[in-house]
C-alpha cells in the first residue's frame, strides 16, 4: 500500500504560481510513477502531468507545457508540480496518483490516489 497526500493547493489570481506536493508513505516509493490528474466541476478527471519512477521521463498535458513543471525526490518521499502563468482553466481539483514504474495518462491505470487538493485562479 502507497498513501498519498497532496498540499499546497489555493486561490490565487491569474498570471500566478502555485507549487502542489504529494508525499508519500507506506511502501517504497522509489519504484513507483507518479502522475497529476485534475477534475474541474462538471468536467471529466484529465492527466496533467506524469513522472517515471526514476525520473527519467516526464509527460505533460499539452496545455500545461511551460508552464508546470514535475519533479521529484525519492530521498524525501515527495513529488513536486510547479504551476507558473496560471489561467482560470486551471481551477480544479488537483490529485496525485501513483502506479509501477512508469506513467500512463490514463487514470484507470493508478492502483493509489490522494484525496485532492483544490486550485482555484481567479481572472
Amino acid at each position: 500500500q502507497v498513501q498519498l497526500l497532496e498540499s499546497g493547493g489555493g486561490l490565487v489570481q491569474a498570471g500566478g504560481s502555485l507549487r502542489l506536493s504529494c508525499t508519500a508513505s507506506g511502501r517504497t516509493f522509489t519504484t513507483y510513477a507518479v502522475a497529476w490528474f485534475r477534475q474541474a466541476p462538471g468536467k471529466e478527471r484529465e492527466f496533467v502531468a506524469g513522472i517515471a519512477w526514476n525520473g527519467g521521463s516526464i509527460h505533460y498535458k499539452d496545455s500545461v507545457k511551460g508552464r508546470f513543471t514535475m519533479s521529484r525526490d525519492n530521498a524525501k518521499n515527495t513529488v513536486a508540480l510547479q504551476m507558473n502563468s496560471l489561467k482560470s482553466e486551471d481551477t480544479a481539483v488537483y490529485y496525485c496518483a501513483a502506479r509501477m514504474w512508469n506513467v500512463d495518462t490514463s487514470g484507470n491505470e493508478y492502483a493509489y490516489w490522494g484525496q485532492g487538493t483544490q486550485v482555484t485562479v481567479s481572472s
